[in-house]
This record gives C-alpha cells, sequence and structure tokens, in this order.
C-alpha cells in the first residue's frame, strides 16, 4: 500500500484526494491543512449567519469533466433567472423558512452583472458599446478613444508587458481609464513591469473587436450556440451557501472513502535524499513538530514555501523560489439596511437593490480595489434578505505593508469612510455590523524572478515524486477549474506511471481559457 500526501484542502489538494481515492485501492490518502477552514481562498466565512466569499468566485468552465464533477457533488438547481430564486429566498424566511445549513446542497444558476465604478459613473464590464457607455465617456473621450484604438490596430506593440498586452487590444485612452490604476492598484506595480503572460492567461481572447463581435453576434438566429469569450459571459453557476459548500463536500467525501484530512496542520519542511527523492515531510500540530514518511507528494501550497522547506536545493532555483511574489488582500464585509445606489436596470432584486455580483473600483481617490455585494451571489449569504444589503469591500497590499499592519479596526474605519466618500452610504451610523478578513498569497505575481520561473519548473520535475498542482503549487494565476485539471492531471500521471510532468505545467497555458475565478 503506497502512501500519498497531499499539500493543501484547497481546490487542487480535495481534487487529488477525491480522484485518488476514487480510482486508486492501493494508496493511502492524508491531506495537510493549515487552516481550519476547506476551500483554501474558495472558502466560505460565515460570520453570524451572513456568508462571505473570499474573491467572489464564478463557476464556469468548458471542461466537461470539470462541469461533471461540479454536478456529480453539486446538483444543479435552477434557471438564471436569479430575480425569482431571490424571491422564493426571501418568502421561505418570512415564513420562517429552513435553516440555510440544513438546506438541499445545490448549484444555483446565477445572472453575471458586473461593473466599474470609475469618475463616479458605472461602466459595464467588460466594456460595452452601449449608448450608456458612451453618454458616461462624453463625446470628447469616447472620439479620443477610437481614434486610440484605430491607432492600437494599425501600430502593433511588441508585447514587452502587461501595459503592451491591454493597449493592443484596446488603445491607450481605454487602457488608461479601465485598466492601468486597477491593474497597479491589484498589483502594487505599475502594468509597465508586469509580464504579459498573466493578461494572456486572463483576458485571453478579449478585446474591442471580440465585444463587437459578441454584440452582434447576439442578433443571429443561432446565438444560442456561438463562440464566447469567457469574460463576457452572462450566467454561471454557484453553489447556495457560497463557494466553500462545494469543498466541505468534496472533504466529507474524501473522508467518506478513507482518506485523512489534518486540519490545522501546516508542512514546514521536506526532506530529500541523495537521489532527489522526497522521503518524507514536517509538520506543525499543536505547538509540535512531527516527521511523516509517504511514497507521494502532491503539493499546492506555495512554491516559495515549498521549496524554501526542501534541503539540497541548487542556489540558483533556491533563489528563484525566494524571490516569487505575491499580493495579499483584506476583506471587509458590511452589513447596511441599504445602498445609495439606483437600480436602473430590468433586473428585479429584493429590496431593488443594484444587481451586480460585484463592482471594480477604478477611482483613483480611494484604496478599494472591488465591492461585492453578497445578496447577488446567492440569496442564502444573507441572513435578512429582505432588510439588509451584505457587502465586501476588498483591498490589495502586501503582507507586512503598512495597510496589511491596520488593526482591525483601523481597516474598519478606513473601509466605511472610503463608502461614504463614494456615496455609496451617508453616514458611519448607517453600518449595522462588520467583520473583517485577511487572505496571504491569494495572487502568484508576475514580476521579479518569475521571469526565471521555467528554470525551477525544470528542477523540480527532477523530483520524482512531487507533483505541484493549483494556483500557488503553480505559481500560475489558475482558476478552480485550472486547478482541478492540474490535479486531474498529476492523478492520471500517478495511477499510469508517467514521469513526464508537462501535461500537468500545461493546464491554463492553452489559447482557450477556462474561467471560474
Amino acid at each position: 500500500m503506497r502512501r500519498a500526501f497531499i499539500i493543501g484542502a484547497g481546490p487542487a489538494g480535495l481534487t487529488a484526494a477525491y480522484e485518488l481515492l476514487k480510482q486508486a485501492d492501493d494508496i493511502e490518502v492524508t491531506v495537510f491543512e493549515e487552516s481550519e477552514h476547506m476551500g483554501g481562498i474558495s472558502k466560505t466565512v460565515n460570520y453570524k449567519g451572513n456568508r462571505m466569499d473570499m474573491g467572489g468566485h464564478r463557476f464556469f468552465s468548458k471542461v466537461p469533466k470539470v462541469n461533471e464533477w461540479w454536478e456529480q457533488l453539486l446538483p444543479m438547481q435552477g434557471s438564471p433567472a436569479s430575480d425569482d430564486i431571490k424571491l422564493n429566498r426571501t418568502q421561505e424566511w418570512k415564513a420562517g423558512g429552513p435553516d440555510p445549513e440544513k438546506s438541499d446542497r445545490v448549484m444555483l444558476k446565477r445572472n453575471r452583472v458586473s461593473r466599474i465604478y470609475y469618475e463616479q459613473k458605472f461602466y459595464d464590464y467588460p466594456i460595452s458599446l452601449k449608448w450608456e457607455t458612451f453618454a458616461n465617456m462624453g463625446l470628447v473621450n469616447t472620439l479620443i478613444a477610437g481614434f486610440s484604438y484605430l491607432g492600437s490596430v494599425i501600430h502593433k506593440r511588441k508585447e514587452n508587458s502587461l501595459e503592451d498586452f491591454y493597449i493592443n487590444r484596446f488603445g491607450k485612452k481605454l487602457y488608461s481609464m479601465f485598466f492601468e490604476h486597477y491593474t497597479e492598484n491589484l498589483w502594487g506595480r505599475h502594468p509597465s513591469e508586469i509580464d504579459p503572460s498573466w493578461g494572456a492567461q486572463r483576458a485571453k481572447g478579449l478585446s474591442v473587436m471580440a465585444i463587437i463581435k459578441d454584440m452582434f453576434g447576439k442578433l443571429l438566429p443561432n446565438r444560442k450556440n456561438r463562440h464566447v469569450e469567457t469574460s463576457l459571459i452572462e450566467s454561471f453557476s454557484y453553489p447556495k451557501l457560497g463557494p466553500g459548500e462545494l469543498w466541505d463536500v468534496t472533504a466529507a467525501e474524501v473522508e467518506r472513502m478513507g482518506g485523512r484530512i489534518l486540519k490545522n496542520c501546516k508542512v514546514v519542511s521536506f526532506s530529500k535524499n541523495a537521489d532527489n527523492h522526497i522521503t518524507s515531510l514536517t509538520y506543525e500540530q499543536d505547538g509540535r513538530q512531527i516527521q511523516a514518511e509517504a511514497d507521494i507528494f502532491i503539493s499546492s501550497m506555495p512554491l516559495k514555501d515549498l521549496v524554501g522547506g526542501m534541503n539540497d536545493v541548487p542556489a540558483k532555483e533556491a533563489a528563484i523560489a525566494a524571490g516569487l511574489p505575491y499580493r495579499d488582500y483584506r476583506t471587509l464585509g458590511v452589513l447596511v439596511p441599504r445602498l445609495n445606489l439606483k437600480n436602473k436596470t430590468k433586473i428585479r432584486t429584493v429590496s431593488n437593490i443594484i444587481p451586480d455580483n460585484w463592482m471594480y473600483v477604478h477611482d483613483r481617490t480611494v484604496k478599494l480595489g472591488r465591492i461585492q455585494i453578497y445578496n447577488n451571489w446567492s440569496p442564502y449569504m444573507v441572513v435578512d434578505l429582505e432588510h439588509t444589503v451584505w457587502i465586501g469591500l476588498e483591498y490589495f497590499c502586501t503582507e507586512g505593508d503598512d495597510f496589511w499592519n491596520l488593526s482591525d479596526e483601523e481597516f474598519t474605519k478606513l473601509g466605511i469612510r472610503e463608502m461614504i466618500q463614494m456615496g455609496l452610504i451617508d453616514r458611519e451610523e448607517d453600518v449595522l455590523d462588520s467583520h473583517a478578513e485577511a487572505v496571504r498569497k491569494a495572487y502568484p505575481a508576475y514580476f521579479d524572478t518569475f521571469a526565471e520561473i521555467d528554470t525551477l519548473i525544470t528542477y523540480l520535475n527532477t523530483i520524482d515524486n512531487l507533483y505541484c498542482v493549483g494556483r500557488n503549487g503553480q505559481h500560475r494565476y489558475n482558476n478552480i477549474d485550472h486547478s482541478m485539471c492540474t490535479s486531474f492531471e498529476a492523478v492520471h500521471n500517478i495511477l499510469n506511471n508517467i514521469s513526464d510532468r508537462s501535461n500537468i505545467w500545461n493546464v491554463n497555458t492553452e489559447k482557450e481559457y477556462h474561467e471560474t475565478k
């Protein structure tokens, strides 16, 4: 009986555990999770019954196996008519309806609505070519944007940076309005300093021309069968109680099939022998360090920590791993009776709140990066759906910087102050309750030693019993389905004794983009 150790109970780690147990009867599986929550950054935080999604996770994929996997664990319910679901949810609670903890475990079908907040006006995201867009921009900016885009079509830049990537697809004017500041806020670096491969992964196929094609495609008779760029999807699936529900269900299945999940166990080091073969790992639990041996190691922990915890790593590869950058964030959940934003769309919502799932903040006068409206992700995320709006204010930072080191009280005051400044609420007294969360290494970044990551990957592939999966496990901005696919490939290699790791690393490098978030 072989023994497999899996580091991390996020999407990649739990998928690997589930697939190994389902397909093999000669492998013992143990999952080590640093926290007490399942799902990694895809967890759901429950604060007094109001739930927070750490990052906003859309469940949408063009990979059939991923969709089948989700459907098996959380069957689909409902249609994209989100307003009907919301109204039914309100009626349930008025009648003293079911405890959401005991509700059926299902995926809801949700409408996607997201916008950009720029100069106190709202723009569709991705940018649409509606009359409202041009009216908000004004005649002068519209003309400048149009000629700027034509210029980018005629004179293509060599794509040495993310700035080049965006300008080639949108022109300088739209880039400066809708990409430059937000990207710098997100990464803490100007787009001119960021590798263009980040844009290639996150915005494959998205451009002004793609938006125009999509707009006219909706007018065709066979519009339901048209190709849609993933960034332009209009609906997605979502677990009833937030993304963490899927991973709680998966974890329960892993344990039912005989796997072990050790919570609050932080893996701190690995021992390799002279043949570059990992023999054991050491983890911390209850203040003690415990060493354990295994035959197979599947890691979704950050590459920086993985390599930093290994013995006898060559100096060059060790330096690359040590220099890999990350971006962290803090989220403030804020409960208010209402928002000062009118619903001017045709989508019905409870209490007539705006229908957005989230809003990107491009306002250069605030630090706020994005706003989630949890009511609109799932009506089961909010205790009093009819009388309260539960939102998440997301701020990007780097662990150890001044913003990260703000106390929860200071962070809360700042978030509420910016809500007032943006006109979302009138005064501090409008806030009924709040809750702060922080997430480390949420976004693997594409600068500094990332340029040499192929050298590090080549070295890691020489370790015959190590498989790197997931977002942080590959230092790649993978989404949920990407992360799951890396584990599908890793399990396939393990069960078929395939030593080549290229299929695992090649997930999310193809031109077609599969997106969840």
